[in-house]
């Protein structure tokens, strides 16, 4: 979906890029797959902020993701629409029975396409599910299940594509966006192409009432704080932090520290590390 710039009748108008949303054909949402959506501002069940800088922003209904794949059989696409609640497109899909759900929008997909839901095999055409072990070594797939019937829990951001590398035994080699190389259960369902919207990565907010509207409050910077807010913060001026490497407000080091577990049980599962050369 490209992009369009606007003419810098402000400043915040000058760098902004919005969507054109040409990929959008239907505008309104299907009423039977909306809930409600509760604001949390950041805050757990005690109410303490465990997120900073959440909070206001347009209000939202949350759209049900078929996201298990779990009925077998042909589904038309019968619209293309936008979801505030994630950067990609979603697909509102009708069954031959009359039953309608929502699908993560492959690229490339549009009113009109089939959609084919079938673990032993479909066509390897964008938008068709199956088991992983039914998808040729080298297919680019997304919406992938970790264990199966759980539904798609890795690649569904817009623009997204793991490429299956190998098959071997029980397991499955695939290759994710961030170059991690990760063994997924041949059972499990994908996906076959990318997720669509690919230009959401080259859009400029422009404006920090813009990203008020999307619920994100204003960030300060710890070095213009006092001492007892940050560790960052007092001086006479514009002082240096003080320390040999940043930290985050409560401390801890802020660049470079590793935050995943020294035993993690998935640890079996990670053939190649992201950050590895």
């Amino acid at each position: 979906m490209p992009t369009k710039k606007y003419n810098p009748t402000s400043p915040a108008r000058r760098f902004m890029t919005v969507s054109t949303f040409e990929e959008i054909t239907k505008k309104e949402p299907e009423r039977s797959l909306l809930e409600p959506q509760k604001k949390f501002s950041g805050r757990n069940s005690y109410g303490r902020i465990t997120v900073r800088h959440r909070g206001g922003g347009n209000r939202q209904k949350y759209r049900i993701i078929d996201f298990k794949r779990n009925k077998e059989g042909d589904a038309t696409v019968i619209g293309i629409e936008y979801d505030p609640n994630r950067s990609a497109n979603i697909a509102l899909v009708q069954y031959a029975d009359g039953e309608k759900r929502y699908f993560i929008a492959p690229n490339g997909v549009t009113d009109g396409d089939v959609l084919v839901t079938a673990k032993d095999g479909a066509d390897i055409k964008p938008g068709n599910a199956m088991q992983i072990q039914n998808i040729p070594v080298g297919t680019l797939i997304h919406n992938i299940e970790l264990m199966p019937g759980k539904g798609g829990q890795l690649v569904r951001s817009a623009g997204g594509a793991a490429q299956l590398m190998a098959k071997e035994g029980k397991y499955a080699q695939v290759r994710l966006p961030s170059g991690e190389v990760r063994l997924v259960p041949m059972n499990c369902m994908a996906t076959i192409g990318q997720v669509g919207n690919l230009d959401h990565e080259n859009i400029s907010i422009g404006k920090a009432g813009r990203k008020r509207h999307m619920g994100w409050r204003p960030t300060v910077r710890g070095s213009v704080m006092n001492p007892c807010d940050h560790p960052h913060g007092g001086g006479e001026g514009k002082s240096p932090i003080g320390r040999p490497s940043p930290v985050t407000p409560w401390g801890k080091p802020a660049l470079g520290l590793k935050t995943r577990k020294k035993k993690n049980v998935s640890d079996k599962f990670i053939v190649k590390r992201r950050n590895v050369k």
